[in-house]
């Protein structure tokens, strides 16, 4: 655990958690993340407005591939936010700085590797999509422009992690809206006003993080002017490094167990038939949009608790654990009444097939529940990612991931699709009660005088 830059006296760490200030994490932190989706969508238009099926399939393909491998970094954000958190909590001024430090080498050499390894990474992902002889010309046109961005994309991850360890939630927003909407613009002037095509949209990408990058370095210098910076003794500390990795690790595993459960979902609705599996599909979307909405309350769960942590200051970490609670089961309850009384129609939005539709409304119940059933798992995860317990986070997705294919077996086989439902739906519950069950012990642990 960091020190404390010299003192002990309880006191002097000590901070409120109150609704105002997790709100003021949560709220532009959750319009931050809901600008992402906005872009791709407003990629698919573009290119969509070209009229070749080939472009749309190619450079949905491509973005496929790069989720996968940068999922593999997205640990680069959460796992700086709680280290971040955890620095501040203790005001050990020269931790965060060399966490940040840490993090930033880390994307470099990540972002570098990328770039070295392109073909191979493309080539093993178009073998693993397939596609017709168009798309993957498609998709390797647009992968080896799109894949220079390789460096900033994971430069970004850590930036945009620090500022949010730091509890700076409006810096986040900028550099999120800076970043996405800069690529909306770009992409429409390439394509549409410059005829760039996919290569357009590829360009757009990599100028628009090489900018978040560069504004987020600024903002750096200007918001750390006095002090010095940590030696690199102080930044490649073997114990401390070690930390971090450990963390990474526990957070990929965590993140591969998660997409897991989702294709492992869709494979499952695959084998029922192209109706059933669009209908799942377009289901899922409900689940994927509720997500982006408790993101927001998940990442101040992660500043907060993180922070509470570091200044070994229990009551605002109860405090935390119980406000966050409280605010995501409360929009958990707001998506799930939209879905309610909307869900019929954004399915007839999403889809003109009527036999999807008819499927659609037949499960639209699962859809339904899932913000209420995931909940929990959203707002836990942040608390864990914050007070860096990632191994119990690890392991208790391992255990739920297990239950949920077991499950998957035992029901599918007597109530089919509704089998498949309700076992996701005991993924998503289970993930969430599992780590509160564990979660006083580890507090107990973490905040034990010493």
């Amino acid at each position: 655990m960091p020190h404390s830059n010299g003192t002990d006296d309880p006191s002097r760490l000590s901070f409120a958690v109150t609704h105002r200030s997790v709100l003021a994490i949560a709220i532009p932190m959750t319009l931050g993340y809901l600008s992402t989706p906005l872009l791709g969508v407003v990629d698919m238009a573009v290119i969509g407005r070209l009229g070749d099926a080939a472009l749309l399939g190619g450079i949905a393909l491509g973005g496929i591939i790069f989720d996968l491998v940068f999922t593999t970094f997205s640990f680069l954000r959460a796992g700086t936010t709680g280290l971040t958190a955890q620095a501040a909590g203790a005001r050990n001024d020269e931790e965060i700085k060399a966490t940040l430090l840490r993090a930033l080498v880390i994307a470099l050499v990540g972002g570098v590797l990328v770039i070295a390894l392109q073909s191979p990474i493309r080539e093993t992902g178009q073998w693993f999509l397939g596609g017709s002889a168009d798309v993957r010309s498609v998709t390797a046109r647009y992968f080896d422009i799109r894949v220079l961005s390789s460096p900033f994309l994971l430069a970004n991850f850590a930036i945009l992690g620090w500022f949010i360890g730091l509890g700076r939630a409006g810096t986040g927003l900028l550099l999120q809206l800076v970043l996405n909407g800069l690529n909306i613009v770009l992409s429409i002037w390439f394509v549409m006003g410059l005829g760039w095509s996919v290569e357009g949209v590829a360009a757009a990408t990599v100028l628009s993080e090489a900018a978040a990058t560069l504004l987020g370095l600024f903002l750096i210098l200007t918001s750390v002017r006095r002090g010095t910076w940590p030696k690199p003794a102080i930044i490649f500390n073997r114990r401390l490094l070690l930390r971090m990795m450990a963390l990474n690790r526990d957070i990929l595993i965590r993140s591969f167990a998660l997409l897991y459960a989702y294709a492992f979902f869709m494979a499952r609705s695959a084998d029922q038939g192209d109706t059933v599996l669009a209908a799942n599909a377009v289901l899922e979307k409900f689940i994927l949009v509720s997500g982006y909405f408790l993101d927001g309350l998940a990442t101040a769960a992660e500043q907060l608790a993180g922070r509470a942590v570091g200044a070994k200051f229990r009551p605002a970490f109860d405090r935390t654990l119980k406000l966050t609670a409280l605010w995501s089961f409360a929009m958990a309850g707001l998506l799930s009444a939209i879905f309610v009384i909307f869900g019929s129609a954004l399915i007839d939005f999403m889809t003109t097939s009527g036999e999807v539709r008819a499927l659609g409304n037949t499960y639209l119940i699962w859809a339904v529940l899932a913000p209420l059933l995931g909940v929990l798992a959203f707002q836990m995860d942040g608390i864990y990612i914050g007070a860096t317990w990632s191994g119990t986070m690890r392991n208790m997705m391992l255990l739920s991931l297990a239950v949920y294919i077991a499950a998957y077996h035992v029901l599918f086989p007597l109530l089919g699709n509704h089998g498949l439902w309700l076992a996701l739906s005991i993924f998503l519950g289970l993930r969430g009660v599992t780590l509160l069950a564990a979660c006083r012990r580890r507090a107990d642990k973490a905040f034990a005088q010493v």
